[in-house]
Parts: structure tokens; sequence; C-alpha cells
């Protein structure tokens, strides 16, 4: 076929591109560029990034990522032209220049795909061309014509995705005793022949073997507390353990993280344990909440005209990828990150279920389901890889039964203490009320859809148990009680309707009236003390509200109960999975309005000395979005010891930074241990990387506290001297907002890509690839980057804080500091944090780092947070510039390669 007769746009920060389709380059002007683009379609890579380049937010044309995302479903690229290059086997461009004529090459490349006999993922793609075509997808044209109409019909989607089978129920763990020899063998398998061998990494594999012994005493598990210095080998230290004991015992470990990267990396790391795919997928399974995987009814809906425009073709793509992935897992999974934010995330989240709506074996697609598969093959599972508020919910779901967390090991364990705090929380507000009215009575006016509440999906049980049928009534009754749509702005206009909006609007008028602030954009609070009468009194009449709605939700439970005990003639498999479904929402629902009626019950009267409560309006860039009341634990890890630690039999809790800079008293006070009747094992280990010689921390003296443009010329400065390869972490967004539109461009004219969160309309994951990718980019961003995030020193050789990462003066952080010994509270929080982004500096054995710290008030006090014999410095900036300069700047050229084969090998 002819060559497209389109032409290529490629911007950044550093000027802008045009590739014609006879081979000619040029530079552009922005309105050149803008005009030429709307005239007639032109190849992008990521439009949205596109047009911010531009400054022109609605470009739209042929954007490659999409092509792509058509040609190869569920495979990974980093979405730059260097990575695409790479990804597709053509050569990387040397410049913006050349980057422009790679997207020509790229989308040619990927149409010649199309007509290979070789395309592995050919099944289904006329299919979806067909319906693309007739949403006017900007490719379709090009792409229907190189694929050739099948001679039979092809199976699609619902009809090539596989079955789950329901299994018998898993016997209880056989009772063993781990031989720590087998162990230390295991590790070395797993370690390999030709590795150096690590003494501290088979001590830990020791340790961690104990942890499986058989449990002495109800209620106290064999529980070791570890810290294992960055390069110990911790994860396969505990798999080692871990894998042996499930292969003896039969039974299942938990292997629970708080971040996505790094169960994507025990993910990785569990191919030496199982090399057979085959193998794997039976004896390994990642578990995330249900609001992670891909809803194949809703998708039905949206390919069925749910969705329109964009919308409508993001569902097409998301189909394809559907039928070619490995688990449905839409975050953090094998769909790109990349995807849905060229779509400005229109629809994304409505192909999951976020509103636990979900229809059980109601659904048509209820034997293919993603979340279902996943559940059961973690019931047969050696390793279940899943996050601690996972874990956290499934052990407080089955406190009764809790055979299926017997051994868990906590990695990230300094995570725990704010998993906890989340997920033993309680929130009264108004987007939470909402989606508990929509749960029970269904979506109403433009939303009323297939869903529509527990009537329509309990309709048989209404009808064949009485008293069942009335609670439903009742319940939907009672729930008309709740915010309905349009909530927010009735509560801002001072018209609320009903009890719950009027307790809301009387919480944002006495939030207002207290909180300082008020024109800063940041979300307002409050504590919940010394309130006024008319605040009190719209509290009982909200209580008795609730009150009203969990009596008839809690008869329903007990009703459903009955009937399958019962077990009526039209209670086959599905309907009693459909109602057992029911009765766990129900159960969810029950402990969220139990806490909502505890809440409201102590507000007016003496403090409970367990709990913080406070009032707060959520606001984002000055616009509110949710009001509520909140109840938090003031110390998160006493629910946490009596629902996961005393009823488990074996636990481990571990990380690289697990004291924080502290004692041990520190690490233990994260791990709930001061909540057991038992002391736990400790175990401890350090790195064995050379800090000493390898990395330097230095406080630049001379920066004064809120200039903001030498702020700005600071980090600019030092990206410069370190040739790139810069995460520079924030406390503020604002700050962070306004140093990038300082110098990113300047940064890109001296061949030092700058990405950002909060700026780039691109996912943070992706830009972590993106940096790891090119060893000349940097990244800016706040707390999500400041742990997790693991990049080899070759890409990440320095590190920039603006400030000390103090906490935010929240109510919270207030009784938490008042109750935990005052500064010395603030101080471990702050040594955690700053021992956390030290962590992201030193990540392989030849790495070599600096870390710059943009505050000359930094207290000694704080520096035990890095690593021993790691020199500290106070200078000022000209002198940390020259420092970095001299240590960083040819890291870049020496690492780039190492970098780029280092991403493709882990992907």
């Amino acid at each position: 076929m002819d060559p497209l007769p389109y032409s290529a746009l490629h911007a950044t920060h550093g000027g802008i591109w045009i590739a014609s389709p006879d081979g000619e380059i040029r530079e552009s002007g922005r309105g050149e560029a803008i005009s030429a683009a709307a005239e007639t379609p032109m190849i992008l890579l990521n439009a949205p990034m596109t047009g911010q380049r531009l400054g022109y937010p609605e470009l739209s044309g042929l954007d490659l990522l999409e092509l792509f995302a058509f040609v190869h479903p569920a495979r990974f690229t980093v979405p730059t032209p260097a990575g695409i290059a790479r990804t597709l086997g053509l050569t990387v461009p040397e410049s913006d220049e050349d980057a422009a004529m790679l997207l020509l090459e790229a989308a040619q490349h990927l149409l010649d795909t199309l007509q290979w006999k070789e395309w592995g993922e050919r099944e289904g793609a006329w299919s979806a061309a067909q319906s693309l075509f007739r949403l006017r997808w900007p490719w379709a044209a090009a792409v229907a014509e190189r694929i050739a109409k099948p001679d039979k019909a092809e199976r699609w989607l619902f009809s090539r995705l596989p079955e789950w089978e329901d299994q018998p129920p898993r016997p209880a763990p056989r009772t063993v005793t781990l031989d720590e020899d087998r162990a230390i063998d295991r590790l070395e398998n797993l370690v390999g022949t030709d590795a150096e061998r690590r003494e501290g990494q088979r001590d830990y594999a020791r340790a961690a073997a104990r942890a499986f012994k058989p449990r002495a005493a109800t209620g106290q598990p064999n529980m070791l507390i570890a810290e294992a210095g960055t390069g110990i080998g911790k994860t396969l230290g505990y798999l080692a353990p871990a894998s042996l004991w499930a292969e003896e015992a039969d039974g299942a470990v938990w292997l629970s993280t708080y971040t996505k990267a790094l169960q994507r990396q025990l993910d990785r790391e569990t191919e030496k344990l199982f090399p057979d795919p085959a193998e794997r997928r039976e004896k390994v399974v990642v578990r995330k909440g249900r609001e992670n995987y891909l809803c194949l009814l809703n998708l039905e809906d949206a390919l069925q005209g749910g969705f329109a425009g964009r919308a409508a073709v993001l569902a097409q793509l998301v189909a394809r990828w559907a039928a070619y992935s490995k688990d449905g897992d839409m975050v953090g999974g094998d769909l790109p990150g990349w995807l849905a934010t060229l779509f400005r995330r229109a629809g994304a989240t409505a192909l999951t279920d976020r509103r636990g709506e979900c229809v059980y074996a109601g659904c048509p697609h209820y034997r293919k389901c993603f979340i279902e598969r996943s559940a059961r093959a973690a019931e047969g599972a050696d390793l279940v890889i899943a996050n601690h508020a996972l874990v956290m919910i499934m052990a407080e779901r089955r406190r009764e039964d809790s055979s299926a967390l017997t051994r868990i090991v906590f990695d990230e364990g300094h995570h725990l203490f704010d998993a906890a705090d989340s997920t033993f929380s309680a929130a009264l507000t108004g987007q939470e009320a909402i989606e508990l009215r929509r749960w029970i009575i269904g979506p109403e006016g433009k939303h009323r859809g297939r869903r529509r509440g527990l009537s329509a999906r309990l309709m048989d049980v209404a009808s064949y148990d009485e008293a069942g049928g009335e609670a439903i009534e009742a319940a939907s009754a009672a729930a008309s009680a709740l915010p309905g749509d349009g909530w927010l702005g009735r509560v801002a206009e001072g018209m609320p309707l009903g009890p719950i909006e009027k307790l809301l609007a009387a919480v944002r008028g006495t939030v207002f009236a207290r909180a300082s602030a008020q024109d800063a954009g940041y979300g307002l609070e409050t504590e919940a003390a010394e309130l006024d009468g008319a605040l009190i009194a719209a509290v009982g009449v909200a209580a008795e509200a609730l009150e009203a709605l969990h009596r008839p939700l809690t008869v329903l439970r007990q009703r459903l109960e009955a009937v399958l005990e019962d077990a009526p003639d039209w209670l086959d498999t599905q309907a009693r999975a459909r109602i057992e479904g029911a009765m766990m929402g129900l159960m969810t629902r029950g402990q969220m309005l139990a806490a909502w009626i505890s809440l409201l019950a102590r507000l007016g009267g003496p403090a409970d000395l367990d709990f913080v409560d406070w009032l707060a309006i959520d606001r984002f860039d000055g616009r509110e979005y949710d009001i509520g009341l909140h109840r938090h634990w003031l110390d998160p890890t006493k629910p946490l010891a009596e629902t996961v630690i005393k009823p488990a039999h074996g636990l481990i809790v571990t990380s690289a930074t697990l004291k924080g800079g502290e004692g041990w008293a520190s690490a233990e006070a994260r791990a709930g241990a001061q909540h057991l009747d038992f002391a736990p094992r400790r175990f401890e280990a350090a790195s064995p990387f050379d800090y000493e010689n390898n990395s330097e921390v230095l406080i630049v003296n001379d920066l004064k506290k809120g200039d903001l443009p030498a702020l700005a010329g600071a980090y600019a400065r030092l990206t410069e001297a370190a040739n790139g390869g810069t995460l520079g972490l924030f406390t503020a967004i604002a700050r962070l907002k306004a140093v990038h539109a300082r110098i990113a461009d300047r940064l890109a004219r001296n061949g030092l890509p700058l990405y950002s969160q909060h700026v780039d309309p691109i996912d943070t994951g992706t830009l972590i690839d993106i940096f790891r990718d090119d060893a000349h980019a940097s990244l800016l961003g706040t707390d999500a980057l400041r742990d997790g995030v693991d990049v080899p020193g070759d890409s990440l050789r320095l590190v920039v804080l603006e400030t000390v990462p103090w906490p935010r003066p929240t109510v919270l952080h207030a009784a938490r500091k008042l109750a935990n010994g005052g500064n010395a509270y603030v101080d471990r929080v702050v040594r955690a944090r700053l021992a956390q982004a030290f962590g992201r500096l030193i990540r392989r054995k030849d790495d070599t780092g600096m870390f710059v710290l943009l505050s000359a008030a930094t207290p000694s006090r704080l520096l035990t947070a890095f690593p021993e014999g790691t020199a500290v410095s106070r200078v000022p900036l000209d002198e940390a510039v020259a420092r970095v300069s001299a240590r960083l700047s040819s890291v870049a050229e020496i690492g780039q390669q190492v970098a780029k084969s280092r991403v493709m090998e882990s992907k």
C-alpha cells in the first residue's frame, strides 16, 4: 500500500517539529503547528501531552499510542519516541528532530503489522475495526483497509475469555516445621549459582523461616519484625521459606505490599520459583480490590451504546485489551497506564466496579468475570500477592474463619500504620452517603440504568420471602433520607433536603466559621468539639435516619441467611452466589452504617480517647467536592493487632526503613506490637552498600525561604549539574507547578526533558516508566514519589527536596502529636520520610547518588535518618552545584545503555 499521506507533529518543552510524508523535517512555531493540526489530521504521540506543550488542550489527531493499543493490546511500551522505537525494533531517534520522523516510521510499521501472517493479536481485530470505523476513530480507515475480513466469524471478547471453575474448599494447612537448611537451599536456587553470596540475605531467610513454625498459643503468632537494608535481597529472602512452607503444608502465604510497583516486582520475582507459565498461573495470584478490575457487564453496556464519542472509542480499545489481558487488572496490570489518560479519563472509571453494584451470578458474564476468577484462583494458590488494605479488609470480614490468612508477609511494613489508619477509619460524607443511596435504591434520573438497586437484584427473594421483601421496601424508603443528586449545590446554597443533607449543611457552616486560611484553596477542617446547639440537633435527627436504615438492612441480611438455609427449588448455584454476594455487600454497608451511627453518638458528649473526630470540607483548586464528618483511631495499629495479627499463625513485618532512623520502639509501634501480650522477634541487617563513598547529603544554607524564583533556579541548576536523572520532591502542589513552569523550557533546551506529577496529563506509573527509560530525564512529584519508586542509579542519581517534609498541621496530626510525646513524635515522622526519600537513591551496588535538601534550617537531630557513614554537609548553593556536577555529570552518559537494557529486561 501507499505510504501514509499524513505529517507528524512532535512537541516538547524544547521546541516543535513537523515531519512531512516526503521526509522533510522543519522546526515550527506554536501558532503554525496549531493551525496545521487544525486543518488536517496529523500523527501525534500522546495528544493530551502534545496539546499541553502547544498550549492547545483540545488538540486531536492520529494518536500513535491509540494505534499501538489496537495493534498490540496488553503489551508494554514506554510512551515516548525512544520507547516506541525500542519496542518496535526501530532505530532510536537521537534528537527531537529525528523523533518527528520516527512517528511516521512507527505508524507505518504498526499498520504493516496488521498484514503480517505472524501477527499474534489478529483475533477480534476485524470486528473491532468495523466498530471503530462507525465511531469515526481517526485511524479506522487506515486500519480497516489492511485487515481482511475473516472467512468465518471470529471469536470475540466474551466468547474468547475462558470460564473459571468451582473448586472444592481447600483443607486447612498441614502442620509442618520448616528445615532452615532447606530454606537456604531454596534461596540459593532462586539467587542462582553465579550470584555473589550474601550472608545478610541468608541470615534473613533463616529468621523468616522461623515465622512459619506451628503456633504455640492462640493469639500469639510467630511474629518477626525485620529491617533489612536496601541491597540485602529481602524479597527472595522471604520468598524462599514462604514458598517452601506453602509447598510442604499445602497452604497459602499472603505477600502484602503497599505500592502497586512492589506488587509488580514480586510478581516478576516469582518467575524464578515457577519458570513454567502454566504452573505459575496456578501457584501465584495477584489480588487487588474489586475497583481495580474491568467489569465485563459495564464494558458490555459501554459497547452497546452506554458510551458516546471518545469514551466509546476507549471502550473498544479496552475490549481489545481485555481479550488478551492476563488478569483484567486496569490499575497497575497489563493495561497501559497511559491509555485512559489519552481520553482525559473519560469513561475509564465507569468500566470498573467502583460502586459495589455487582449482580454476581445474575451477570451473564459471571463465569468469565476477572474478579471472580482472581478470587477463586487465590483460594488454591501457594502465594497470593495482595496489598495491605485488602488483607486488613479480608481479615475483618473473616474474623470467624481466618484460615485463609494464617501466614502473612507485610513487605513495605513501614506503611502498615498508614494502611491501617485508612482501612479502620470512618467518614460520613456526602459522597459516601450518595453512593450508599445508589446501592440501595439504584441510579436515579439521568443515571437510571440496568443496576436498579436491591429490589431488582433480589426480586426473587422478595417474592419468595415476605419478611425479606418488606425489609427491602423499608430499606429503600429509609434510603431516601440520604443525599441525592445535586446535594452539594443544595447544601452550598443553603437549601438542603433531608436529614443528612441538613447535617452536612450544619457541618459546612461550622467549618467555615472556625477554620482559617479560607482563601487558600485547600481543604478546611475543624475539631469536632464544643459544637453549637444547631449542629447537635442536626446530628440527632441524622442519627435517627441512619438507624432507621440500618435496621431493615440487618433484617434483610438475616432473611437472606434463612433463604440459604431453607434452600428453595429456585435456589440454584447462580442464585446462591448472587444472594451470598448481596449478603457480603449488606455486611460491609452495615458495618459502615454502624460506624457512622457510633460517630454521631459521640458528638456533643464526652470524647472517646481511642478516636479522633473532626469536621471537614474537601476542596481542590478552591472548589468544594465533599463535606462530612471523620473518625480515625488515635492508634490504628490497635484494630490491626486484634483483626490481623492475633488471629494469624505466622507473620513477618519487614522493610528497608522499618525503624525510620529510630530505635526498635519506633518499628514495633508501626507494627502494632505494643498491643500484643508477647514480644515479637527482631532481625536487623544493614545495607551492604558503601554509602560513605557512593552517596552524599548536601543541605543548602543560603536559599531564602519563600523565594520562589530562587527555588526554581536552584532546581534548574542542580538538575543541569547532574545532567538530568533528578527526582525533585515537593510538599505542596502549588510550588511544584510553579517551579515546573519556570524551568521546564530551560532544561529542555539543554537536552534535559522534565516531567511532572499534577502537570503532565499522564498517570504516575507511566511518568516513572518514562523517567526510568531516559537517563537524561528528570521528574517532579509529591509524596507518591517519596516511596515505592525503584529506579536504577544511572537514571536516578540526584534527589532534591524543597524543604524538610514536616507533617501537615491537621486535627489528626495534632491529636497524635499530643498523645505520642509532642515534638519527638513529629521528629519520628520526619525522619521516616527522609529515610524513605533517601532510599530512592541507592538501589544497586554500583549506584552513585546525592541528596540535596533546600532548607537552611534543617535541624541536626533529623540527620540520623540517613544511613550510617553517609557524609552530610551544609553548603551554599554554588558549592552544592559544583559538587553535584563533579560527582554526577558523567553518570548519565555511562549508564544510558544500561538503563535501556534494564527497562526492556524488566518488562
